[in-house]
């Protein structure tokens, strides 16, 4: 199958440090390519994949000082990968609301995988190309009330490889953070559930301009490097080590998030997840065998003493099960033929003649 992945611009593919979206989609394409199709990353010029790279920037958006408006290689983006779209088979855009409008303009299908939220504002385009197919990541993320046409909900995966397995905390133990480091992301929870708990917390993330101001009032003044560590952004290696090695990563969110591949990344290594029960964390952690699922930050500080008893096998067994890139690539597969008019059977993907 000939298959155009779409990424966002923003980020390096794979991302060096910080990146979920462009972590999924270097995965995807990784597995896809291994099992024969024939795979074009539209994507910044410095990423680095074994499928054919296109590109309309040299290097990610973020690291380049000189872009005054990224909106416009947005825009190049799309028309490169729309010009060529008789060259593909299907389109896989995961770059949101940029990619919606260009799809009704070729016969190639488009399928959108959402990873971001909807908002008051892009709830009218998205309804506007509502027949369009479209790939939730968890559940909760779908809004029904718009009535996509949702093909179906696909969770994120890893490559469990790549992430040590920790049977066992550090000494002395600790709690993690890592995540954008943000209101949404609830930063200041875990600063404040650390404090009252009397637990050391090391934090990792980066801080992005629209969230200075909350980094430097809400997060910076608790920065002791005793008690609340900040260690910067963190690479994958990095993530891997930190996670890895405390009784519990914090996931203190404040907003309805679609997936929060920290969850995954961080019971992968064996590490529960306290997080508070919001967006897809009740879809991604198995409450009381891999993490918990809170309300409060009472709740959260309670759920720690909890959280040093689970069989941190467990944590590594359920990741393995629900979320690998090798499942995730299952489900994507499933969705191009059911869009391109393909039905699965025991003997394979055959053409259903009552569609047309």
């Amino acid at each position: 199958m000939r298959i155009a992945q779409v990424a966002p611009l923003w980020e390096q593919v794979p991302p060096p440090a910080y990146g979920g979206t462009e972590l999924v989609v270097s995965l995807l394409t990784e597995e896809l390519v291994k099992r024969g199709h024939d795979v074009t990353l539209f994507a910044s010029g410095d990423s680095i994949t074994s499928a054919k790279l296109e590109s309309v920037h040299p290097k990610a958006l973020r690291l380049d000082t000189s872009v005054k408006d990224p909106n416009i290689y947005d825009m190049l983006n799309m028309s490169r990968v729309y010009e060529n779209a008789d060259k593909f088979d299907i389109i896989h855009s995961h770059v949101g609301c940029v990619s919606l409008t260009y799809a009704n303009l070729v016969k190639t299908p488009t399928i959108h995988t959402l990873h971001g939220i909807f908002t008051p504002d892009n709830e009218k385009l998205f309804t506007h190309v509502r027949k369009q197919p479209f790939i939730s990541i968890s559940n909760s993320q779908r809004d029904m009330s718009l009535n996509l046409n949702y093909v179906s909900t696909i969770y994120n995966g890893i490559d469990a490889s790549t992430y040590q397995f920790y049977p066992q905390p550090e000494r002395p133990s600790y709690l993690a953070f890592l995540g954008r480091i943000s209101p949404e992301k609830g930063a200041h929870l875990a600063i404040e559930i650390a404090k009252r708990s009397g637990w050391h917390l090391k934090m990792a993330g980066k801080v992005d301009a629209v969230d200075v101001e909350y980094f430097q009032t809400q997060i910076l003044p608790h920065i002791d490097g005793k008690q609340i560590e900040f260690l910067g952004e963190a690479n994958h290696s990095q993530k891997s080590i930190l996670m890895g090695g405390a009784i519990a990563t914090l996931f203190p969110i404040t907003w309805k998030e679609p997936f929060g591949l920290v969850m995954i990344e961080s019971m992968v290594t064996g590490t529960p997840v306290i997080a508070m029960s919001l967006g897809s964390a009740p879809e991604v952690i198995a409450h009381g065998v891999s993490g918990f699922l809170c309300r409060t930050v009472d709740e959260c500080i309670d759920a720690i003493a909890l959280a040093a008893q689970l069989d941190r096998s467990h944590c590594r067994d359920h990741v393995l099960l629900n979320f690998t890139a090798k499942r995730m690539a299952d489900g994507y597969e499933a969705a191009y033929h059911e869009i391109l008019g393909l039905k699965y059977s025991r003997n394979g993907y055959h053409r259903d003649l009552v569609m047309q």
